[in-house]
Order: C-alpha cells, then structure tokens, then sequence
C-alpha cells in the first residue's frame, strides 16, 4: 500500500508543478482552480498519512512553511551590484559611446526595471536550495522558505544543471496589490503606499503562510554564476533560463541602433500604466557576455550596464475641494480633496497643502485641474494648476482665519507660515493631544487607542489629559463592547504607565518641535520635570539637536498657567516626573551614525534610539561629517553616497560587534 501511496504522491507533484508552471510562469492554465484545489488537497492528504514520504520542495509547501524565529546572513557568491543612473538622453549617449571606445560592435539588450525587492536563487542538480535577499550587495538574508510560496519560483528545473544562481526581482502584481489594500481598509488596517513597498514587507516576514497569502511574483533577469551551463550572451542566457523553467523578464529587446535604443526607452515609460507591474526605468546591458570584463566594473555598479530613471510619474486631477485640519498643536492644516487619480501604483485622493502661502504661491483654486506626483514614490504631491482648464468662475482660496472645530480666532505670527488656534479647550486639539499622549513612544496607552478617545470625549469620560487617571471605570464597563474585563484592561494599563520614564511624558505633551529624540535628550540632562520647567532658552541651547526656535517652544509650553497646572495634575495623580532610564553610554560618543533600509527584525525608531542611548547622534542624512551608516534591506541613495564618500557601511549586526555592543541586553 506504501509503495502505491509513494507512486501517487510522486506523480501528485510532477502534476501539480506542471501545472503551477502553467499558472504563474506562462500565465496559460490548462484546468480550472477548482480542479488543482482537488489535486492539491489529495496530495496533501497523502503527505499527512504517509509523512516518510515527506519532501521540502513538494508544492505544498508553498503554502507555508516553518515559522521562523529569525533570518539567517547569507553571503552572495557573486556580489548584487547595483546599477549607475541616467536620468536623460545625453547621459545615456554617453553611457553608450563610452562602452563603444573598448567594445566597438556591442550590441545592448534593453529590460523593464522593476520596481520590486532583488533577490538571489540557487539550485544544485536542478533543485531549488536557497534564496537570499540582496541586503547591501554583499550579504543578504536566507529567506528560502518565504520564497517557496512565491509559484512563479520553480522547485525543480526542466534540466539537473550542477549548480546554478540567477537573479530576480520579487514584486507584487498590481492587481494584487489593490485587491489587498482593499481587504486591510475593510480589516481597518493601515494601507501599503505602493507595491514595492508591499512586496519588500511580506517577503521579510518570519511566517511564510503569510507571505504565501500575499500571491508575491518574480522576474528573473541575470545568470550569475553556473556549473553546466555556458551561454555567449545575455539574451542567450535568458532564453535558456526560461527553459529551465523561470519566469524571465518580458520583452528583452536587442538592439545595435542607439536612437531606436531610445525610442524603445520612451514608449515603454509611457506605457508602464498599462503593465501589471510596477517599473521605475529600463536597464540597458551590454549583450556578449565574454566583452563584458573589457568594460569593467566599480566596487559597487557594473559599467557594462546602467538603469535609465524615468522622472516621477504625474496626472492630471480635479481638486475638488479644501478641508482644513487642526492638529494636535493647533496649527490649521490645509488638505486638498481630489478626484481620485492613480500614480506610481496607488491612488490617490487626498493630498496636504502645508499652508496658507503653499496655495497663494500655487495659485489653487477649487475646481481646477492640478497635476498631481508621488514625491518620492511615496507622498503625493501638487505641482500647480494645469494652465487654460481652469473653470470661469473659479476664485482665489481664502484660508478661514477662525478655527472650523471651535470656531475661535486663528492666529499667525510674524515668523511662522503657520495659522493657529490657540483656544486650549479647541475639541480638535483636545482629542488629537490624548490620542498622542497615549500613543506608542508616548505613555503607550495602547488599549486607549483612537475611536476610543474619541468615544469616550463624547461620553464626557475624558475631558484633558489630567482625566486619563480619573476615569470612571464603572462607566466605562457599561458601554457598549466595553464590558468589565476591557474595563480592567483599561485600568491596569493607566496604573502601569504612571511609572514610565520621564523622557516619555515629556514627548506625550505633545510640545511644538519635542520628538522622541529630543525628549530623551531633554530628560537627560534636566532628570526632574521641575528642573525642565524652570531652564532657560540658553541652557536649552546648549543641548544638542535643540536649536532656539525648538528651545523657545519649550520655554512657552512651561511658562502657560494651564500647562503648568496640567504638570501639577499629572504629578497629584501619581506620573513619574523622573528620568529612570539608562545613563547615556560612551561607546559612541562623538559619532553620527545613518540607518537606511530595513533592519532585521528591528524598528527604526528603536535602533535610533539605541545609538543615542550609546551615546551617538542619529542622523537621516549622510555627509562628509557621518561616522557610520548601517545599511539593512531595500538600502537606497544614501547607500551609494555613503560609498561615495568613503564612510564606512555596516549591516546593524556588523555594527555591534564593531562597537561590542548588545542589542537585546541594552533593551532589555
């Protein structure tokens, strides 16, 4: 029975790898989902019964496989180099002309570049063993088993090549993408920005059953390295591969001609709307793969080829109206509301207008026609009306001078752009300055979370930051889905953070220009809230990353009579008004250290704030004066400047062990 059971599970897989290969790869079924879903479950039946049998790379376990605690550092044989920019026709002429003077009958191939997450895969006998992130071009992370989900990777080629390594890009379909950001805003969770993004998330998660929900992709567009298997050219190299069984990067064209090189360049960056993925350029190659080495290469980018930036995407949209925001500190915030309008893989409904000269400058006006981009590929932005469509009977905006939330009169002063109310019972301001108050990096509230804020304002529960340690639980287990237990919740929660350190409480009131940074840096030096109320704008100064405006806010915070009752409040109520956190260590004093990237496994913000505690300064931006920049996956620009400048570049785990420093014992 065993022996029958093993032949039936054996040609289950062959079966359902064909047809997977069909499905992902060729995009050609030959049977209905219905038909592999039976396929599929009678294999898995099989497996559970007759677990000696049992297979890694048996398509099952594309659904998911072990959880894992964390990802292993991989070490590329050959390094994933990045790729020089060309932002125009002149540069790429020159690019080209360069590469003629040491190859002069070179032939290029033209690629879309995907904007997706590069990734390494390797096969030994034709099976699938591992596959890496690119990291920073040297050592990435073993993230095999979330790859394994991915159908389009095959487990098993066509051939038993000895040893193969190719490169790809692991992206998400924008159809999927969409389908996606659909589900989490009906799960009220927060929304991917764009496609990339998304992929580079889900394929870094420890549980692969996840990653295998999000229906990720792959292009496969280089051969890197190879044991039986020779190919004269690049585009030889992908014809074969696809063979093999890859999903390879579609249209690679060949080209000898530069002006057609060009041509090609520009229809496929106007057409890019109408793929179902996401580019951001076209890569053009050098073809002879044997001509290559007379080209050369840098440290970090091959010169025998370089990627053509297409410049951020624009649309044209109707602005539709003007809404005004208060925040938290009162500054009345302007918002345009568009006709939604999709870029740069999301779509787009809303946008900020930072202020009231942002829009006299503009010249916006409701009802016209704007131009809208992603700066960045991420933050959508206006560039200006769309000249001779704007509507007869559109008029210049007048910014209200009154709050909309409370109906008090805005202020500007002389050296801000900003209006604000300065009402302090505005309900606008009141509910966002409790919402951040107990939110994460502040007094870490959590279970006070935002709807219920706001429900409990409405119940009159909560009336001013003083009253979260007064509530009257009673009432709020009558609520409805409150009940007793939730209540408790609530209430331990509050008496718990009455301890936090005082560097927290100092973010959590929420003073103009004080992020958490700064309140750390504030707490240290003065360790008593009464020692911070009674500083001088010169002794504020004199700390670093507090410049004078930042210093003068401060100064005004403590010298208003409502929040110095609202110090005395929190004080009577039980808040810790100490510094009880870590003295500042001294391994890197003096260093300004850049993160970029994602870190394994590790928040952005508590890394920061892990080299401040040591004693460095966290800076976003690279410069002559960086000491260090610790580079994680998805490593951008500042990667490139960084080397540019000679600054040395670690992983965050390399970083430690430069400094012999330790992360979990310092957090904990």
């Amino acid at each position: 029975m065993s022996e029958n059971a093993k032949k039936r599970i054996e040609e289950l897989r062959k079966v359902l790898a064909y047809h997977s290969h069909r499905y992902y790869v060729l995009d050609d079924p030959e049977i209905s989902d219905y038909e592999y879903d039976m396929l599929f479950r009678e294999l898995q039946d099989l497996e559970r019964e007759y677990p000696q049998f049992d297979d890694p790379l048996s398509p099952t376990r594309r659904v998911g496989g072990q959880v894992a605690e964390r990802f292993e550092k991989v070490t590329h044989r050959v390094p994933l180099k990045s790729l020089q920019d060309v932002f125009s026709k002149e540069e790429l002429f020159d690019y080209l002309a360069a590469i003629r003077r040491s190859v002069p009958d070179a032939e290029f191939v033209l690629e879309y570049k995907i904007d997706g997450l590069s990734v390494s895969l390797e096969y030994e006998n034709g099976e699938f063993v591992r596959g890496a992130t690119r990291g920073d071009g040297l050592v990435g992370e073993d993230v095999t088993e979330n790859l394994k989900t991915i159908g389009a990777i095959p487990m098993h080629l066509t051939q038993k090549v000895p040893y193969l390594c190719v490169r790809g890009e692991v992206y998400m379909p924008k159809s999927v993408f969409n389908a996606l950001n659909e589900e989490r805003e009906k799960a009220s969770q927060s929304l991917f920005a764009n496609p990339r993004n998304a992929a580079a998330g889900s394929l870094r998660l420890l549980d692969p059953a996840i990653v295998a929900k999000r229906r990720l992709s792959i292009f496969v567009f280089n051969l890197q390295a190879a044991q039986g298997f020779a190919c004269a050219t690049h585009a030889e190299s992908i014809r074969r591969l696809s063979e093999l069984g890859f999903k390879v990067i579609p249209e690679e064209r060949v080209f000898t001609d530069d002006e057609e090189l060009f041509s090609e360049i520009l229809r496929r960056g106007e057409a890019r709307d109408t793929l179902d993925f996401e580019i951001d350029g076209a890569v053009v190659k050098l073809n002879g793969l044997s001509q290559r080495p007379l080209v050369g290469e840098l440290p970090n980018v091959p010169k025998w080829a370089c990627a053509y930036k297409y410049p951020p995407e624009e649309k044209e949209t109707l602005l539709r109206g003007i809404t005004i925001q208060v925040g938290r500190t009162g500054v009345l915030t302007p918002a345009a509301e568009l006709l939604p309008v999709r870029i740069s893989g999301s779509t787009v409904s809303r946008t900020t207008l930072h202020n009231e000269d942002f829009i006299r400058e503009k010249d916006l006006r409701i009802g016209d026609t704007v131009r809208v981009r992603k700066a960045g590929e991420i933050i959508p932005e206006i560039l200006g009306p769309v000249l001779g469509k704007r509507p007869k009977d559109a008029v210049p905006y007048e910014f209200p001078h009154t709050c909309p939330s409370c109906g008090e009169a805005a202020v500007r002063r002389e050296d801000e752009a900003a209006w604000r109310c300065v009402n302090a019972a505005c309900p606008a301001q009141r509910a966002r300055k409790l919402i951040h108050f107990c939110s994460r990096g502040a007094m870490d509230l959590d279970t006070l979370g935002e709807s219920r804020v706001e429900l409990f304002l409405e119940k009159g529960i909560l009336s001013d930051l003083a009253s979260i340690y007064h509530m009257d639980y009673a009432a709020i287990a009558a609520l409805d889905g409150m009940g007793e237990k939730s209540a408790e919740n609530l209430r331990a929660a509050v008496e718990k953070s009455k301890s936090n350190c005082l560097s927290k409480l100092i973010f959590a009131l929420g003073i103009p220009q004080v992020g958490e940074k700064a309140a750390l840096i504030l707490a240290r030096r003065f360790p008593t809230m009464d020692e911070l109320e009674n500083a001088s704008v010169e002794d504020l100064c004199a700390l670093p990353d507090v410049g004078e405006i930042s210093a003068r806010f401060i100064r005004a915070f403590f010298e208003s009579e409502q929040n110095r009752a609202l110090i005395a409040a929190l004080k009577d109520a039980g808040v810790n008004m100490r510094f009880t956190g870590k003295a500042q260590g001294t391994k890197l004093q003096g260093m300004t250290v850049v993160i970029t990237g994602t870190l394994n496994g590790v928040p952005r913000s508590e890394a920061e704030a892990f080299l401040t505690d040591q004693g460095a300064k966290a800076s976003g931006s690279v410069s002559k004066k960086t000491s260090a920049l610790i580079a994680g996956d998805a490593a951008g620009s500042k990667l490139e400047k960084a080397r540019a400048l000679g600054v040395p570049v670690y992983t965050w785990e390399e970083f430690l062990s430069e400094y012999g420093l330790s992360f979990d014992s310092a957090k904990a």
